[in-house]
């Protein structure tokens, strides 16, 4: 959680709270443990819990009530830093943390939906923990239109949030097909499932808010640990 490519704490902790509040886990009107306590669960620091609890009161997902508590406030419009990553634990929510395996600039294949106009684009690949576990196994193609260079040292956890504050590209909405396909060579050894073996595949095409399609990308679930979810409020 603290190489660098992680978000601050504070944020991995307001945004695994936003997965739990989603989820199901923690309920409208739950109250949180006593500060020092919850902290202490987390295993971070008070300052750092606290920090978390202001970001999701701004959001309208927390009510802080002097000397009574912190309530639960479940709210199905809030954006957040992972709002389009869709995969969870099978039993609700977990933290998505990121191992970027590679990044090369290469041509794009015929395989892949059409999406940008250069013939080349930035392949990204990763392993995706949920909570720590491996859950996803990642294959992102951004074209090569959007950015002189796309480097391993800047990416974060959150690509989108990468795209926003390093590229000025906002995506604002995506379309996800899912199809079954057998897990990559390049899939670590940490990922559950064996190269060759088939498991469910999430192709996605993201577009910006003016219709261009600027990314591709194909995740290889393994629905042993892990889920896709989309909820309908």
């Amino acid at each position: 959680m603290r190489d660098r490519h992680s978000l601050p704490l504070y944020l991995q902790i307001s945004e695994m709270l936003i997965r739990e509040i989603n989820a199901g886990r923690l309920a409208d009107g739950e109250r949180l443990p006593p500060e020092r306590d919850y902290a202490a669960q987390l295993g971070t620091s008070v300052g750092t819990l606290r920090k978390s609890l202001a970001d999701l009161t701004e959001k309208g997902l927390l009510e802080r009530i002097q000397g009574s508590g912190n309530y639960i406030r479940a709210r199905s419009d809030v954006q957040s830093v992972y709002t389009f990553f869709r995969v969870e634990l099978l039993d609700g929510g977990g933290l998505p943390t990121a191992d970027v395996l590679s990044v090369e600039r290469v041509g794009k294949p015929a395989d892949l939906p059409q999406f940008g106009t250069n013939s080349e684009a930035y392949r990204i690949r990763r392993l995706r923990r949920l909570n720590g576990t491996p859950a996803v196994v990642e294959e992102i193609w951004l074209d090569a239109d959007c950015a002189a260079d796309v480097s391993e040292a800047d990416l974060s956890e959150s690509l989108y949030l990468y795209y926003r504050e390093k590229l000025g590209l906002w995506i604002t909405s995506a379309e996800d097909r899912f199809s079954v396909s057998a897990v990559p060579d390049w899939a670590p050894n940490d990922f559950g499932q064996q190269s060759g073996v088939p498991a469910l595949l999430a192709t996605r095409v993201s577009l910006t808010a003016d219709g261009n399609r600027v990314e591709v990308s194909r995740g290889w679930i393994d629905t042993n640990v892990a889920t896709y979810v989309s909820r309908l409020r």
